[in-house]
C-alpha cells in the first residue's frame, strides 16, 4: 500500500503540473490573439497602465484608477436607486449578485499557487548558482556579456520604457512569428548554428581547455 505522504506529494505536483499548464494556455491564448477582443483589452490596459506609470507616480496611478472606479460603481448605485423610486421596485442592490460571491481565497488554492512559485524560486537559485559561481565558464561569460550588454541598454532607457516595449513585443512578436515561422526558423537556425561555432572556438582557447560540463 502506497504511503499517504508520497500520495499527497503526487497528487499536489499533479495539481501544481495542472495550474501552470492551465495558465500557460491562457496566456498563450492572449498573446496569439486567438480571441482578438479579449487581447486587445489585455494589451490596452497593460499599455496603458505603463504609460501612466512612465508619466505619473505609483501612488498617483493607483489613486486615479480607483477613483475611475468609484466614479462608475456609484454612478451606476445612484442611477438603480433612481429608477427603482421611480418604478417604484424592489430589485435590491445593483451590486447583490457580486456582493453575495465568495472572494474568499481558500487555502487549498493559496497553496497550490505558492508551490507553484516556489518552483520557479528554486529553479532561478539553482541557475543563479550555476552561473555566479562559474560552475560552467562559458555559461557564465555569456551572462557577462549579457550584463554588459544591458548597461548599454540602461544607459538608453529606463525601466518603464523597457517594460513598455516588453509589453509590445510580448503581444506583437507570437503573432508576427506564427505568420512567418518557416523564414524565422531558417534565421534563428542560422544564428544559432554561428554562435554555437563561435563558442566552441572560444572554448578551445580557454586556458586549461575548459569543457561544458552539463548534457547538451
Amino acid at each position: 500500500m502506497a504511503d499517504p505522504t508520497t500520495q499527497s506529494a503526487q497528487i499536489l505536483s499533479s495539481l501544481n503540473a495542472s495550474s501552470t499548464k492551465e495558465s500557460t494556455y491562457s496566456v498563450m491564448e492572449l498573446v496569439y490573439w486567438r480571441d482578438p477582443k479579449k487581447s486587445a483589452v489585455a494589451f490596452g490596459m497593460s499599455l496603458l497602465v505603463l504609460l501612466s506609470l512612465a508619466t505619473f507616480s505609483v501612488i498617483s496611478v493607483l489613486s486615479y484608477l480607483l477613483l475611475a472606479l468609484l466614479c462608475v460603481t456609484i454612478t451606476f448605485r445612484v442611477y438603480k436607486s433612481v429608477i427603482q423610486a421611480v418604478q417604484k421596485s424592489e430589485e435590491g442592490h445593483p451590486f447583490k449578485c457580486v456582493m453575495e460571491q465568495d472572494l474568499t481565497v481558500q487555502p487549498e488554492t493559496f497553496r497550490k499557487y505558492v508551490d507553484v512559485c516556489l518552483t520557479y524560486v528554486n529553479r532561478a537559485i539553482k541557475q543563479a548558482r550555476h552561473l555566479l559561481l562559474v560552475e560552467d565558464l562559458v555559461d557564465s561569460l555569456k551572462l557577462a556579456g549579457f550584463m554588459w550588454l544591458m548597461t548599454y541598454v540602461g544607459a538608453v532607457f529606463n525601466g518603464i520604457t523597457i517594460l513598455i516595449l516588453a509589453d509590445v513585443i510580448f503581444f506583437s512578436m507570437p503573432l508576427v512569428y506564427d505568420k512567418n515561422k518557416t523564414q524565422i526558423d531558417k534565421y534563428m537556425e542560422l544564428i544559432r548554428t554561428r554562435v554555437e561555432v563561435t563558442l566552441a572556438k572560444l572554448q578551445d582557447k580557454l586556458p586549461g581547455a575548459v569543457k561544458r560540463t552539463k548534457a547538451e
